[in-house]
């Protein structure tokens, strides 16, 4: 009974949080724009795993950087990731470089990458294909990964496995990480479209969706209740998600681009802020003031 109460306080705060965010303002700081330069759904697919496996840090910092990355692959980054031998990929991603991440790293993604469009012909044939098997997006996402960390990675590291560099950019759901930037592609995939996210797997049901638990999202969702829980892992994207579904049964992730977004901006402060906190739509909610 308490959960129920709590999600008739927390769904008009957050319907109106979604009202009030100017998803055309936000979408041109957020990575999801990049894969928006394209029209075939392969490509969409291959600039979308690349844009939020390396969507670490700050946006700022690493959202230059894959735009000049996707200038390097061209019009088509499926066809390149499709077609190239391990040599070109290196070559396309030659220079590229963001903290602990180079163009080996990139190349290593985009092999993985080919080898399923190879084997699949999409990305979203695969993924779905696991998803049917095991009617669950957790371990279809384990599979997913399994398959992108597969091909031989030798020609391009000298090591026949994926790098343990490769591994932080691909994390496994079965070691507990949140897989953030992982559960960031499939809402990019799955959902929509909406003019944000894409809606391309169609066969995946939104309502199976796993938040993509960044810090912000976790902040704020402590400070509104949606979690007490204080690590960033699996288990805590999916108590978030749990609480989500109470309020959106078909589409919980719905709220998590306005969510995310009230953190990146700096409008949430991290504490009580009389000036920022005026005209926030969750302050009707928010621990710092109930």
């Amino acid at each position: 009974m308490r959960i129920w109460r709590r999600a008739e306080l927390l769904r008009p705060a957050l319907e109106a949080l979604l009202a009030g965010t100017d998803a055309p303002a936000r979408v041109r700081g957020d990575p999801v724009e990049l894969p928006h330069r394209y029209q075939e759904p392969r490509d969409i697919e291959v600039a979308g795993l690349l844009c939020a496996a390396l969507a670490y840090g700050r946006v700022d910092l690493f959202k230059p950087r894959l735009s000049a990355l996707l200038d390097a692959l061209g019009p088509s980054p499926g066809t390149v990731a499709m077609t190239a031998r391990p040599a070109e990929l290196l070559d396309r991603a030659k220079g590229f470089s963001y903290r602990m991440t180079d163009a080996r790293d990139v190349a290593c993604l985009l092999h993985g990458a080919g080898a399923i469009l190879r084997a699949h012909g999409t990305l979203g044939s695969c993924f779905t294909a696991h998803y049917r098997r095991l009617q669950s997006v957790r371990a279809a996402l384990g599979a997913f990964v399994d398959e992108l960390c597969a091909p031989d990675f030798r020609p391009i590291t000298g090591q026949r496995g994926p790098t343990r560099r490769l591994k932080h950019l691909l994390p496994h759901p079965d070691r507990g990480s949140a897989c953030k930037r992982l559960n960031l592609f499939l809402r990019w995939m799955v959902r929509g479209p909406d003019g944000v996210d894409f809606g391309l797997w169609r066969e995946v049901p939104a309502a199976e969706l796993v938040v993509p638990l960044d810090t912000h999202v976790h902040r704020i969702g402590r400070f509104i209740g949606l979690t007490r829980r204080k690590d960033l892992s699996w288990k805590t994207a999916e108590d978030v998600t749990r609480r989500l579904r109470l309020l959106d049964a078909k589409d919980p992730v719905r709220y998590d681009f306005a969510l995310s977004h009230l953190g990146i901006s700096g409008t949430c402060a991290s504490r009580k802020d009389l000036r920022r906190c005026a005209g926030c739509p969750l302050k009707p909610i928010c621990k710092y003031w109930v």
